[in-house]
């Protein structure tokens, strides 16, 4: 009897598509190695869920799949690698993926040199240091 199992980065893409339909999220990033990039598309196709490809160096893929109003901001929000982004592109692009707001304060904060890490994740204290 053969076995076959899947790989840990296929599980993680079935419960962002889980996650998807019992709308849960909006819209995923999903950062795969390349060589799963054609199944992905095939599985995201096959349920009729919109997506856009980016590479992520040589080895990896970014994946954003979701609503189609969100898949056209990132179009015009993500149009270079993630960490070339400015802050403002990367505060507007964690808060659409739903990643914590207050952490998504604190990291603009620090990309812009204000914070100086000393928020720890609390939003009143970047507030209330200004």
């Amino acid at each position: 009897m053969r076995t076959t199992t899947t790989p840990v980065e296929l599980k993680v893409l079935m419960n962002h598509i889980y996650e998807l339909h019992k709308g849960v999220r909006h819209m995923v990033l999903f950062t795969c190695n390349k060589k799963y990039g054609e199944q992905t598309v095939k599985r995201l196709e096959s349920q009729g869920i919109p997506y856009l490809l980016q590479p992520a160096g040589q080895q990896n893929l970014n994946i954003y799949f979701g609503r189609r109003e969100c898949l056209e901001a990132i179009r015009l929000i993500v149009t270079r690698p993630l960490h070339q982004l400015t802050p403002e592109e990367d505060f507007i692009l964690g808060a659409m993926l739903g990643y914590d707001i207050c952490a998504q304060c604190e990291r603009y904060c620090k990309r812009k040199g204000q914070c100086e890490g000393t928020c720890q994740g609390k939003c009143d204290d970047c507030i209330n240091k200004n």
